[in-house]
């Protein structure tokens, strides 16, 4: 891609600067449109080889109105942007996600009322947390040709699809590696919580095995103490479905995953039990392989 960037925008035409759009960007503007915002870091692993053609190209997409941008204000010192959609990214995407703490809110006025409220939101740092861990699956995807992230689900989309059982996932997927292929649903876990709490999650998600899925419910916590005492809570609870954990900074594709019951020895995420549940109209989220050919998650290689 150039290093030039294109002259401000002066067209009354809002769909104009659509011409400039690769399949990449309307991939990142979809993400965009279902997982609030993204980092530069988080795109950077996600979809480009160096940090320097992912800024170009954010730039341009910024100076072209597909994306807004505001600096990162969840670690101090951060200097970083985060990623929302642009007026043009919010025309192209019309059934956007408005509002990470109220899903029934409605639609806002502008793509500037919906960035203003991400930016506003007491679950930011959740939600670069959990876009962390999804942006890390789609950089291990890039480096294999065998290896996809087949679904990524946000919170809301999950718990649209799920919710009737009680759950409220902070994220869903379906990665494969080969012929091994995953689903799971993601608690992201700060640490805030009690464990009690915590636990009681499960009693959703085991009713969820009722009518669809028996996929394995990841705990992500922030460190070895609180991955160590959710473990010893988790001894003795009987549960019908598989339940891992990992801490925050691990590969979440490596062998980071202590199965509940065994924690003795580390899985790999495609190694973790999971069954996409019956073929009925109780599951019809059920996941059915696509066609190799088929652009994933990952979307279409392009040119930085």
């Amino acid at each position: 891609m150039s290093g030039r960037l294109p002259p401000r925008p002066t067209s009354a035409d809002p769909y104009l600067q659509t011409r400039r759009l690769t399949s990449r960007d309307r991939l990142l503007l979809s993400w965009l449109a279902e997982h609030y915002l993204l980092s530069t870091a988080q795109v950077t692993r996600a979809l480009f080889p160096s940090g320097r053609s992912a800024r170009l190209r954010l730039t341009l997409l910024h100076r072209i109105h597909a994306v807004d941008r505001f600096v990162d204000t969840t670690a101090a010192g951060s200097t970083q942007y985060l990623y929302a959609l642009g007026p043009l990214g919010l025309r192209l995407n019309r059934d956007a996600y408005h509002d990470p703490d109220n899903p029934t809110a409605r639609p806002p006025r502008s793509s500037r009322d919906r960035a203003d409220r991400i930016v506003g939101s007491r679950k930011l740092r959740h939600l670069l947390g959990v876009n962390d861990f999804f942006t890390d699956l789609l950089a291990h995807a890039r480096t294999d040709p065998g290896v996809r992230l087949e679904r990524w689900w946000s919170e809301q989309h999950a718990t649209d699809a799920y919710g009737g059982a009680g759950i409220q996932p902070d994220g869903h997927g379906v990665w494969t590696v080969g012929q091994a292929t995953v689903g799971f649903f993601l608690e992201h876990d700060n640490g805030t919580e009690p464990l009690g709490r915590v636990l009681a999650k499960l009693r959703g998600y085991e009713r969820v095995t009722y009518f669809g899925p028996r996929y394995p419910v990841l705990f992500r916590v922030p460190g070895p103490g609180r991955e160590r005492n959710l473990l010893e809570a988790l001894t003795g609870v009987a549960s019908v479905l598989p339940v891992a954990t990992a801490v925050h900074d691990a590969d979440p594709a490596g062998p980071v995953w202590a199965l509940a019951g065994d924690p003795t020895r580390r899985l790999r995420l495609h190694e973790l039990p999971s069954d996409h549940g019956p073929y009925a109209a109780t599951n019809p989220n059920r996941f059915i392989h696509r066609d190799p050919e088929t652009p994933d998650a990952r979307g279409d290689a392009e040119p930085a």
